[in-house]
């Protein structure tokens, strides 16, 4: 980190709007903590810190933060574990904060549900401005509205244990197949759009692959709908993209 703590400039209106807002800052380093916490309350901002996974999960559910910045070296749980836990109840906006480089990293990292990802050392003039994005894109997004709990006459969806079952038995589902169902259930009774849905569940270059769709819809029909051939849930809208409805 590149810049040292400064007190916050009178008549900035950008930081002047993030009044408020609930930040959670997840990192093992003291000193990143106390800078970050130091600079976003100078701010206006509301700030949370936490030093392990553990700790994490149990702050993003005590205070339903609006941003998180997270680290992903912690010391009890690796934080894509962190990230796959926050993304089964809430679309908050996670900036990942690490020392890791590599393009790999950054890849599975926005792959697996990040926002945005800031390598350490980082310039604090450019980490303000990627954590304003960050709150501007997340304002659209419901925080406490969400239900982790979908019920359909079929079936139920829990967003949070990222599960299914069906009659009272757990439906297995591979990654992928849960991929679209989280999508779908996230945007219920919204069409989707085929390449939407494509670039989301299996990445930015998928977009026009929809025969994956048909695939995988047909398959999570037999395993969800009582009549596959004439479903009630997952629907198709011909040449467009799909919609659940319960």
């Amino acid at each position: 980190m590149s810049d040292s703590p400064a007190a916050a400039p009178r008549g900035d209106s950008a930081e002047a709007d993030a009044n408020r807002v609930r930040v959670l800052v997840v990192d093992d380093e003291p000193q990143i903590l106390r800078a970050l916490r130091i600079n976003l309350k100078a701010r206006g901002f509301d700030v949370t810190t936490a030093s392990s996974g553990a700790g994490a999960l149990r702050a993003a559910a005590e205070t339903n933060p609006q941003v998180v910045i997270l680290d992903l070296g912690l010391p009890d749980i690796d934080g894509f574990e962190v990230l796959a836990g926050l993304r089964g109840w809430t679309r908050v906006p996670v900036i990942v904060l690490s020392a890791r480089t590599d393009a790999s990293d950054k890849v599975a990292a926005l792959d697996a549900g990040a926002d945005d990802y800031v390598t350490k050392p980082f310039g604090m003039d450019e980490f303000l401005a990627r954590l304003r994005a960050a709150v501007r894109r997340g304002a659209t997004v419901p925080l406490s509205t969400e239900q982790p709990v979908v019920e359909t006459a079929s079936f139920t969806v829990d967003l949070s244990a990222k599960r299914v079952t069906r009659d009272g038995a757990e439906v297995h589902l591979t990654p992928t197949e849960w991929g679209i169902v989280e999508m779908l259930v996230r945007n219920e009774g919204k069409l989707v759009g085929q390449k939407e849905l494509l670039q989301e569940v299996w990445g930015p270059s998928y977009g026009t692959q929809t025969h994956y769709l048909r695939v995988y819809l047909a398959g999570l029909r037999r395993k969800l709908e009582p009549d596959p051939a004439h479903p009630r849930h997952l629907i198709t809208e011909t040449g467009m993209g799909y919609r659940f409805v319960r």
